[in-house]
């Protein structure tokens, strides 16, 4: 490849305050349009902005754990733009002098791990949304309606130095991100929703060379697999014009799934065309040295700190501590069941990872929509030890603890599913099972020990599932 890919984020998190960031109106998501709003937040004339304090601790926690310094004094602004879901005519931001700034996060593609510089993290105010007709995006509707509930949602602005160098890092980094807000709980992390939002700006410069070439900014890329294709899209459309002799143009761009290209939008605005000035209604943010050392001491366990020990501790495999470091719901239902359960982990997370996942997928919901709690999966795991019923029983038993949840003794006495144990019983179906396949028998006695695999289907087939498989398998080998 003839140029470097250069590739700076801006990620926009809506934080989980109950009430909007100058106002007490609701933030709550998917209320009838425009009933969350007050005279404050459409900016009715003569209104006064209160700032909410639990945003500025929300926006320092997350600055925190991204090893951010926060800043002595950060200051709100207006930045001045016109856009029909914009009330005011302006935006309540951070602009010269934001809450914190200069820190990092690290991210692994493959075997490679890289540092992604943090420039700022600054807070904002929401605008409104803009309601498509006739189309699910701004490029081909035949109309837009607008819908004021998410005017003034607080919003925490996340600014990356222009350190990624893939359209895959760049997803690993969003991916990275959105487990870090959630696991703060600052944000619940929902693209689909827009609570969390991305914009990217990329920019390709031949091999070698220090300066950096035009930027595009590509916008409203609302999952992680958008964000690498969107990204992909428009490095293939850059390429093709720098190898034309075209001059890339500083501008915002849509990307279209269907068609997998992205479309000019507008020319790209520098920040001198915001006009922005310090918000004449709020005083400076100053929070003193003690207030943020107790917002601190509320950080728990990040993400990469739960992976790598999960790994450690719990022997599991890279990617599957990636799968709760992702759920952190599911985290925490297995953190409850290790809490009570005193065997190898592996022994529980296999069925969250298993049947409990398969489970959930199968009915669109998740684990904190269902009725399993985690002693009763711990129950159910000591119940297999015990070898009162087999594995394949407790797959059947697991379904029904979901979904009526009663307890596993309950469920096995009433059902008649418990393991069977008894020699008697077992060798009594073996000797069945050989009677009809006396192929396999010669088979087995010419040398093709694998036909034992074969047998022990059948005796487990025959019990309908019941038989100890450990037992089948000794008893069978003995009479053959």
């Amino acid at each position: 490849m003839k140029y470097e890919i250069i590739i700076g984020l801006e990620i926009h998190a809506q934080l989980t305050t109950v009430s909007k960031i100058f106002c007490g109106c609701s933030t709550k998501f998917g209320n009838d349009p425009n009933t969350n709003i007050c005279p404050v937040c459409t900016g009715q004339p003569g209104v006064l902005p209160v700032l909410n304090k639990k945003v500025i601790e929300y926006g320092i926690k997350t600055a925190l754990a991204l090893n951010c310094k926060i800043n002595p004094q950060s200051v709100f602004a207006r930045k001045q733009y016109f856009y029909p879901d914009l009330p005011k005519d302006y935006q309540v931001s951070q602009y010269d002098l934001p809450l914190a700034e200069h820190g990092n996060i690290d991210i692994e593609t493959g075997d490679t791990k890289r540092k992604i510089g943090i420039t700022r993290v600054h807070l904002e105010e929401d605008a409104g949304k803009l309601v498509h007709l006739g189309s699910d995006r701004l490029h081909g509707s035949e109309a837009s309606l607008v819908d004021l509930n998410r005017t003034g949602v607080p919003l925490m602005e996340i600014v990356t130095e222009p350190d990624i160098r893939s359209a895959e890092e760049a997803k690993v980094f969003m991916q990275e991100l959105r487990n870090l807000v959630v696991s703060l709980g600052v944000c619940d992390g929902n693209l689909e929703e827009g609570s969390l939002r991305c914009d990217a700006n990329i920019s390709l410069r031949p091999i070698g060379q220090k300066e950096f070439g035009t930027k595009t900014e590509v916008k409203n890329m609302n999952s992680f697999k958008m964000v690498q294709k969107a990204l992909e899209a428009e490095i293939i459309r850059q390429t093709e014009a720098l190898e034309l002799g075209e001059r890339i143009i500083q501008e915002s761009r849509l990307y279209d799934e269907k068609t997998n290209i992205t479309h000019s939008m507008r020319s790209k605005e520098e920040a001198h065309d915001y006009r922005y000035f310090p918000e004449p209604d709020l005083v400076p943010v100053e929070p003193d040295n003690k207030w943020i050392d107790e917002i601190k001491k509320t950080i728990n366990e990040l993400p990469q700190q739960m992976r790598n020990r999960y790994i450690k501790d719990f022997k599991m495999q890279k990617d599957e501590a990636q799968v709760f470091v992702d759920n952190i719901d599911l985290a925490k239902f297995l953190e409850e069941c290790i809490s009570v359960y005193k065997g190898e982990a592996k022994n529980i997370y296999k069925w969250i990872l298993g049947d409990l996942i398969a489970y959930l997928k199968s009915k669109k919901t998740t684990i904190k929509d269902i009725e399993l709690k985690p002693a009763q999966l711990v129950e159910l795991v000591q119940t297999i030890e015990k070898g009162s019923i087999s594995g394949n029983i407790a797959k059947k038993v697991l379904i029904q603890l979901i979904e009526t949840g009663k307890n596993v003794a309950e469920i096995v006495k009433k059902s008649g599913m418990t393991q069977i144990s008894n020699e008697d019983e077992i060798l009594k179906l073996i000797k069945e099972v050989l009677s009809k396949n006396e192929k396999s028998i010669t088979d087995y006695k010419a040398g093709k020990k694998n036909v034992i695999g074969h047998l022990v289907g059948q005796v487990m087939k025959e019990s309908k599932g019941r038989a100890n498989p450990k037992l089948v398998n000794q008893l069978l080998q003995k009479e053959l």
